[in-house]
């Protein structure tokens, strides 16, 4: 009897072990086989599973996926979000024509899947991929785009590797993320994660309807707003905007590294990565950054720059409205123009560099335009306020325009945009001018350094001149002997300009005193050049409008000339036979 009973136990337990061995290693739900409480679904490659799971005090059970390689339970996607069971006595089972069903112990629907095929399938599955995506397909068909139903379009907090966040434009379905509601309560919480396609599509975070951050425009390398969004080890990522669909998504370069964008309940969106040794989650990566990011915190014509105290100022041709309620940080009322614009008689544009773009909500794009294009189309519409280029690789391009208020400008140290603001004409010559003025006062620049450059020539020819008749005085009067004589002579021997040390030129301009300043053009002050010339840099001297490709070393040699002339020493100065040879062999290849 013992005997009998013994094996009987152990056939039991033989049982137990194959039917939960069994229940772990499948990765599938079909109409022949349902999922209670203690299965477990399991994804192919090991990476995450799905059960029931139990929240809160007292107890709520949910269905849902996890990380398998986590220690810490963190739930990824939850089903019955909004209807928690009371207990564990659930079912979630297949049915016609290809749908999910959960059901609890008295029988009642709590969730189910929809479905949007006119024939239903013939061989229904639902399958646990290694993504964390939770599909339902027919049972021979792998291709992802044949999939009836799949969790990836139903998102709760989470945001996994392949996963889109946007839009299909052609249906109008849109993918977002909603905060658990508490930590222990995953029902949709206060705060939202979309992306906005009103005007050019921004990501947006909200509190109920109120935005609470946004991310800023894609820019082709990187949302305008998140300057550390940068190329790294752990994961790639994309934007897409065509006719049919426009979403962002990322994907893993290494499939060992656990790591998620997740929206907390407290409204913080943040990248995490699982961290082995403290067994815990890392930030990675936070979306708001800092207070600059709460949206329009330095209100309409604000910017925003957190190393400055205050960290809210105007933009460049504004003013605070209020100047009283500024002072105590009540920055939200508005900055306002210093010149009103006048449309008909001409506007201009002041150029900002380095900031996360305006709110794009009210803005207006094209993906083929130039930035002059760009310019002029804004300068043509009375109520544009601002352009900028839409991808700013490879030296830029397409258009981007905003109309009204400019609002949640914020500036950085690096990795931000051009923004070019509207201002009256009249604060042109003040702040900065558009493309055309710009353009005008290098030209003006240029002309008045080469104006310079040929006095001082003129000025050297001539004490040149006084010279060499010294010279010949010396000579025919056979004084070759005197010290000043010798030195004419000396240099008339040299067939290379003289090189000067740098010291000798600082000592001579006492360190490039302003008081030693000799004049001033598109080159800058004469002492700038000298001291640009002592570092080898004397390519610098030349305004940016100007070509070099073709003209770099005449360039050089002619500023070097200028330069040498206009030596404190008149025995310094080259002789004009010295100027001569030297400014024709840079005309002569092979002399």
């Amino acid at each position: 009897m013992r005997s009998s009973m013994g094996s009987a136990l152990s056939f039991f337990v033989i049982l137990f072990v194959v039917v939960v061995t069994v229940s772990y290693a499948m990765d599938t739900i079909n109409k022949t086989h349902s999922m209670k409480d203690g299965d477990i679904l399991v994804s192919s490659g090991g990476n995450f599973e799905m059960g029931f799971f139990p929240l809160g005090s007292p107890n709520r059970w949910y269905l849902g996926i996890w990380y398998k390689k986590v220690s810490l339970l963190t739930p990824v996607w939850v089903a019955n979000r909004k209807v928690p069971l009371l207990n564990s006595s659930a079912v979630l089972k297949m049915e016609e024509p290809g749908i999910l069903v959960l059901v609890n112990g008295h029988g009642s629907i709590i969730w189910s899947t929809n479905f949007s095929r006119t024939a239903p399938l013939q061989n229904p599955v639902a399958e646990l991929l290694d993504s964390g995506n939770l599909v339902i397909r027919e049972n021979s068909d792998n291709n992802p785009d044949n999939f009836v139903w799949q969790s990836f379009d139903y998102p709760c907090d989470t945001h996994l590797a392949g996963m889109k966040l946007g839009w299909n434009l052609v249906t109008g379905f849109e993918r977002y993320l909603t905060s658990w509601a508490s930590s222990d309560d995953p029902s949709p919480g206060n705060y939202s994660y979309s992306l906005d396609r009103e005007g050019y599509p921004q990501l947006v975070l909200r509190k109920g309807s109120v935005v609470q951050y946004r991310s800023g425009p894609w820019n082709g390398l990187r949302f305008s707003g998140i300057p550390g969004q940068k190329p790294n080890p752990v994961y790639t990522y994309r934007f897409v905007f065509d006719q049919n669909e426009t979403y962002y998504a990322y994907e893993l370069i290494n499939n060992s590294v656990v790591t998620r964008r997740v929206l907390n309940p407290y409204g913080q969106m943040q990248r995490v990565l699982w961290n082995d040794h403290t067994q815990g989650w890392t930030l990675y990566l936070a979306a708001q950054a800092d207070n600059c990011d709460s949206y329009g915190l330095c209100g309409p014509f604000g910017v925003c720059n957190i190393a400055k105290s205050p960290e809210c100022g105007c933009l460049k041709g504004f003013f605070p409205k209020s100047g009283s309620d500024w002072e105590f940080g009540y920055w939200s009322d508005r900055c306002v123009r210093r010149s009103q614009l006048d449309c008909k008689k001409g506007d201009g544009f002041i150029k900002h560099t380095n900031v996360k773009v305006p709110d794009t909500r009210y803005s207006w794009f094209n993906t083929s335009m130039s930035l002059r294009e760009c310019e002029k189309v804004c300068l043509q519409n009375c109520s544009c306020t601002a352009y900028t280029n839409l991808d700013i690789r490879d030296g830029g391009s397409g258009c981007l325009l905003w109309f009204g208020d400019l609002l949640d400008i914020k500036e950085y140290d690096s990795n931000g945009q051009d923004l070019y603001v509207r201002i009256a004409s009249s604060e042109i010559g003040k702040l900065g001018s558009s493309w055309r003025n710009r353009s005008l006062i290098a030209a003006l620049s240029t002309i008045a350094t080469v104006l310079l450059l040929c006095t001082a020539i003129m000025l050297c020819l001539r004490r040149k001149k006084q010279k060499d008749d010294k010279t010949n005085g010396c000579l025919s009067r056979r004084l070759s002997s005197s010290r000043e004589c010798s030195k004419v002579q000396r240099a008339k021997e040299e067939s290379e300009l003289p090189i000067f040390e740098f010291y000798v030129v600082a000592q001579a301009t006492d360190n490039f005193s302003i008081d030693n300043k000799i004049g001033q053009g598109g080159f800058g002050s004469v002492y700038k050049a000298w001291r640009l010339y002592g570092k080898g840099e004397t390519l610098k001297l030349v305004d940016s409008s100007i070509n070099l490709a073709d003209t770099a070393s005449q360039m050089l040699r002619s500023i070097q000339v200028g330069l040498l002339c206009v030596q404190q020493s008149p025995d310094d100065r080259p002789s004009k036979a010295e100027r001569a040879w030297f400014l024709y062999r840079q005309n002569c290849a092979g002399c």
